[in-house]
């Protein structure tokens, strides 16, 4: 496999930005294609077929575009359709974007620690934070927060209302937890928002600079990192163009980029 091929990261909307940053950051030389799948935003209400029939046109156009690797950068897509798509697409990489939040996890430092995670309903119901982390024999309390996808997608410019936030962290289901694990790629957006909640009471865990590390290590162990000194040019897709989502992708990136919109 040629190192000089693109990342292909994806996820429902804007979310995955939040990857692709972190990536560009610890890989430089690397080229990405990113897919935001904004005509069905948000996943974490769909089914688990539609999710998964979403992310296997995402997948399959992201390997037309002959990319090396594929991140899913989408929780609810990474519980619901990674094994699938490993098994559709047998010959690419393809990562999901919740096993190394749990290796994370598996650090001493997190030992005898009650561990929250707030995610989409579809990630949440899914049960793979459960599981995953209770085999690491931490305690684990889940709570669905359905309500602030759709919310950041709107508020992209903006701080959200304090109070929305506050009444799901506020929840029972998370008393008592020492860390808290934002379990979906939208969620460091407001990550600030989420501290100012805590007070420096609870550590906030999130993905983007966990994943980006853990797209290196793979990049270098299967010996196809590129190590061309050439500056590359990203690509970025969405499933329907509109002017919002462009003026806030620019603002998030903070740089000038050209959208294509490809239907699936």
């Amino acid at each position: 496999m040629s190192s000089t091929k693109p990342i292909g990261v994806f996820d429902s909307g804007l979310g995955g930005l939040t990857i692709v940053n972190a990536i560009q950051k610890a890989l430089s030389q690397e080229k990405i294609i990113y897919f935001g799948d904004t005509a069905h935003l948000p996943y974490g209400d769909k089914s688990k077929k539609t999710i998964k029939k979403y992310s296997y046109k995402i997948a399959k156009f992201l390997v037309k575009k002959r990319c090396k690797l594929i991140v899913i950068a989408c929780n609810s897509a990474s519980a619901t359709a990674y094994n699938y798509l490993k098994k559709k697409f047998p010959n690419v990489i393809v990562l999901d974007v919740i096993s190394p939040l749990i290796l994370h996890l598996k650090k001493d430092a997190f030992l005898n620690s009650s561990i929250g995670v707030i995610g989409t309903s579809a990630t949440i119901n899914s049960g793979v934070y459960q599981r995953k982390i209770s085999k690491t024999n931490r305690k684990v309390k889940c709570l669905a927060t359905p309500l602030l996808v759709p919310l950041i997608e709107e508020n992209i410019k903006r701080n959200l209302s304090q109070p929305i936030i506050d009444n799901y962290l506020k929840s029972k289901q998370l008393s008592t937890i020492n860390h808290l694990v934002l379990g979906c790629t939208h969620y460091p957006l407001i990550k600030n928002q989420i501290k100012k909640y805590y007070n420096k009471k609870v550590s906030i865990i999130d993905a983007p600079s966990i994943m980006s590390s853990h797209v290196k290590k793979v990049l270098k162990k299967k010996k196809i990192e590129n190590k061309s000194k050439i500056k590359p040019r990203h690509s970025f897709f969405v499933s329907d163009l509109t002017s919002n989502f462009e003026n806030s992708t620019e603002k998030f990136l903070k740089n000038k980029i050209n959208l294509i919109e490809y239907k699936l």
